[in-house]
């Protein structure tokens, strides 16, 4: 039930970190995977190291999430070449760390056009291929910050909420079609952007990365960050047959976290 061969999927934001390691996983799982991100020597490099159970059916599109209408374009322009995809996995990079209160509102329009706009143009562009091949997974790398907001994330806090009720919004509308919308929501996870929030933090309060990343560790009752692999299962799982009738949920994967609070 977690095979998804004869499947494609579009990764969004796949050079690194989660959205890597999500290409990682659905390749493994048999799925052609369409890596979308900005720097394409990066695209290449990582769809060259995908692993190709059925052969060697990935391939790549350089769109910057910073341009809606480039991201339209240029991934309806590839899968009007290459086929439709019937999964899509929305990632892209969060907004820059610092308080809400010192927020511009222009940060704000820029991070929910990244990151509500791109993900509406690409269900927009990816739905009638879904609906034919009647199948259907939109899933969404959000942020445990929907459940409890996370300090010195003012923007990204508020961007992250929007995003998950969006999709819940889109899993009630896309259901009677079989299309499944579901939001992963990633806890403290070892990634380059976790560590840059790690260093400011340390750097404000005089102390050090380590001492950081240990308390965020001592609120977590698995006592450990996420590896991006552990965050991926999940998507997989998502992804699959197996996850058919899982739909409109926000599904933390955050080591217990927010029971804990």
């Amino acid at each position: 039930m977690g095979d998804l061969s004869g499947k494609r999927a579009v990764v969004c934001g796949s050079t690194q970190g989660i959205g890597r390691a999500c290409a990682e996983e659905l390749a493994g799982r048999g799925a052609d995977v369409v890596l979308v991100a900005r720097n394409e020597a990066a695209l290449r490099e990582v769809t060259a190291s995908l692993p190709t159970p059925h052969g060697d059916g990935h391939s790549w599109v350089r769109a910057d999430f910073g341009d809606v209408e480039e991201v339209r374009g240029n991934v309806a322009a590839h899968l009007e070449r290459t086929g439709p995809a019937q999964i899509l996995v929305n990632n892209t990079g969060g907004p820059p760390h610092g308080p809400l209160i010192e927020a511009t509102p222009e940060d704000f329009q820029r991070a929910i056009s990244a990151h509500v706009g791109c993900g509406q143009v690409l269900v927009q562009t990816m739905l009638p291929g879904m609906r034919d091949a009647g199948y259907g997974r939109v899933i969404n790398i959000v942020s445990i910050s929907v459940i409890a907001p996370i300090p010195g994330l003012g923007v990204s806090n508020t961007t992250r909420a929007a995003v998950a009720n969006w999709a819940r919004t889109l899993a009630h509308e896309l259901g009677p079609l079989g299309v499944t919308v579901n939001s992963v929501l990633p806890g403290y996870t070892a990634t380059a952007r976790l560590e840059e929030l790690a260093e400011s933090i340390a750097a404000a309060g005089g102390t050090s990365v380590e001492q950081v990343e240990a308390g965020w560790q001592a609120g977590i009752p698995l006592r450990r960050l996420a590896d991006p692999s552990e965050i991926a299962a999940a998507v997989g799982f998502l992804a699959s047959p197996a996850a058919s009738y899982v739909t409109g949920v926000n599904l933390p994967v955050d080591g217990g976290r927010t029971a804990a609070q």
